[in-house]
């Protein structure tokens, strides 16, 4: 399931985020772990897909408005990508509150909101990996980014306003993949 698509959609991140680290350790601990999950919980593999995908809107040649998940889905909209994977990379991680602190929620709301439970697992890879790729509580991922941002950027306001439901959606994610891989090992 999925390695043709994830190979694609890593080669894609690779050449717009792949020189810019510590982002492309992340890109792939993030793109790895949602592999690792659609397998598991037999998810569609457009959601592996959007994992590697997630923030090819930080890529210079994509970069239009600044706010990466926006210009991440509308480039992959224009190169013909599932609508699944577009809408997924348009809302990943608190992506609508964010679109409210950047004055564009009326550009985000292009893209349909993807299924809540396929959401989840993304939130839940890209809100457990660090920035450099290292596993990371969802605790730990927040104290990093409130480090990197001021406290009057966008994205430190919207990460503080999107806690608590990044922290559902993360703990969602976890443990259905817990509750698969008890199931698996419980089989073997």
């Amino acid at each position: 399931m999925g390695f043709a698509a994830w190979g694609a959609a890593e080669e894609v991140a690779r050449r717009h985020v792949g020189g810019m680290e510590p982002r492309w350790s992340h890109v792939r601990t993030v793109g790895r772990r949602a592999e690792a999950a659609c397998q598991l919980l037999a998810l569609p593999e457009d959601v592996g897909s959007a994992a590697w995908l997630h923030d090819v809107g930080y890529g210079r040649a994509i970069m239009d408005t600044g706010f990466h998940a926006l210009d991440g889905a509308r480039y992959l909209r224009r190169c013909g990508t599932s609508e699944l994977v577009v809408s997924l990379v348009a809302h990943h991680s608190g992506a609508a509150i964010e679109a409210d602190e950047r004055g564009l929620s009326r550009e985000l709301s292009e893209f349909a909101a993807p299924p809540e439970d396929l959401l989840d697992v993304l939130v839940w890879a890209d809100m457990t990996s660090g920035p450099d790729g290292e596993l990371v509580s969802i605790d730990e991922r927040f104290a990093e980014i409130f480090a990197r941002y001021e406290r009057d950027d966008a994205v430190f306001r919207a990460v503080e306003r999107a806690m608590p439901g990044l922290r559902q959606a993360s703990e969602r994610a976890s443990r259905r993949v817990a509750l698969a891989d008890v199931r698996r090992m419980s089989v073997l």
